[in-house]
């Protein structure tokens, strides 16, 4: 079945990791065995792991902050500096493109004729995983810190960018995000403008409490949650409120499932708790409850986070590689999802919300 992942660092992980994503999730693992760091040797996605797992499309983001707190793989102290990193990432996304790896898609004709050529691919019996169609990128940005003001932003659409999480840890230069209790900058407020004139999707992943709510009366546009888990589970503030997760349902959103354990399991600490005994159906518990809160299935599907700063360590245990996401169907079979919610939740979910918000997206 084919999957719609709304949230992989693949630029990150390339440029910011050094990791070759032409190879294996298993090769680089043997490749970083002496490379010491969190998340080392334990990676989980490269591009022959997505092929193998059918996930035909994701949301690729570019990812660099300008907090002024220097961390070597993601934070620098300039917006100029952000800007060169998230523009080198994109880089990396288009040469991946030229060298037939991957296909950057930005409009709803190349999405249907992406789907479709990988819906043939998948139903030919013949298949072989190292003979597939082009992966599908749709590109986002974490952090709009690379932003360097609200009247930039065309550029970055013209470039390929249609989705937008303003936030990320910390404080951002347009938001506050998690960790913080700070709400929308002046540049914030101006950049979600310039967004729902030109029709860019706003990821409220991140957002504190205080920002979400400040969005959302800003911002009429499309909304999402690209990799984010229900706080009435597993209370802490990275994760959203009952109240936060309506609203994103009320405004006909998605919220994509994440695989990060602090996410999935109460009380679970980087650096101390280990996987063990930990299964992908935690997952389908948050899955659940948005699906209650909705009444319907049409609201959630997947927004993995594979390899966004972790490994296998911090995934659940039964998750080797990010072609373990095609153990989601059975786990929804048992818990009494049709066919037809499965679907939705795998790939459709996702590629109907992006059909609505593209037909409907003026021209800049």
């Amino acid at each position: 079945m084919l999957i719609v992942d709304a949230h992989l660092d693949l630029a990150w992980n390339a440029l910011q990791w050094h990791r070759n994503l032409q190879l294996s999730a298993h090769t680089i693992r043997m490749l970083e065995i002496e490379t010491p760091g969190p998340g080392r040797s334990l990676g989980t996605t490269a591009l022959p792991d997505l092929a193998r797992g059918r996930v035909a499309l994701c949301f690729a983001t570019l990812l660099a902050r300008s907090t002024g707190r220097p961390n070597p793989t993601i934070d620098y102290d300039t917006s100029a500096q952000a800007f060169a990193v998230a523009r080198g990432q994109l880089a990396y996304y288009r040469a991946l493109e030229k060298q037939g790896y991957v296909r950057i898609i930005t409009d709803t004709v190349a999405l249907d004729r992406h789907i479709a050529e990988w819906t043939a691919w998948d139903a030919d019996p013949h298949a072989d995983d190292a003979h597939h169609p082009p992966l599908g990128f749709i590109i986002s940005m974490e952090s709009a810190d690379p932003i360097l003001n609200a009247g930039e932003l065309a550029e970055w659409r013209e470039a390929g960018v249609r989705l937008i999480g303003p936030a990320h840890y910390g404080p951002g230069r347009y938001t506050g995000g998690t960790g913080t209790e700070l709400g929308l900058t002046s540049a914030g407020r101006e950049l979600l403008v310039e967004m729902e004139r030109l029709g860019v999707i706003l990821d409220t992943t991140h957002l504190t409490d205080q920002a979400f709510w400040e969005a959302l009366k800003i911002y009429n546009g499309p909304i999402i949650a690209s990799h984010n888990n229900c706080r009435a589970l597993v209370p802490h503030q990275r994760q959203f409120t009952d109240e936060q997760i309506k609203a994103i349902i009320k405004r006909d959103g998605v919220i994509g499932t994440a695989l990060d354990l602090v996410m999935l399991k109460l009380g679970w600490v980087i650096g101390s708790s280990s996987n063990a005994g930990t299964k992908l159906e935690m997952a389908v518990d948050h899955i659940d409850h948005i699906c209650q809160l909705a009444g319907n299935t049409r609201h959630v599907a997947i927004g993995s986070d594979l390899d966004g700063g972790f490994g296998h360590d911090q995934s659940p245990q039964d998750v080797d590689t990010i072609a373990d996401l095609q153990k989601f169907g059975d786990l929804l079979a048992k818990r009494g999802y049709s066919e037809s919610d499965i679907n939705g939740f795998m790939h459709g979910n996702w590629l109907r919300l992006i059909r609505r918000c593209w037909s409907s997206t003026p021209r800049a």
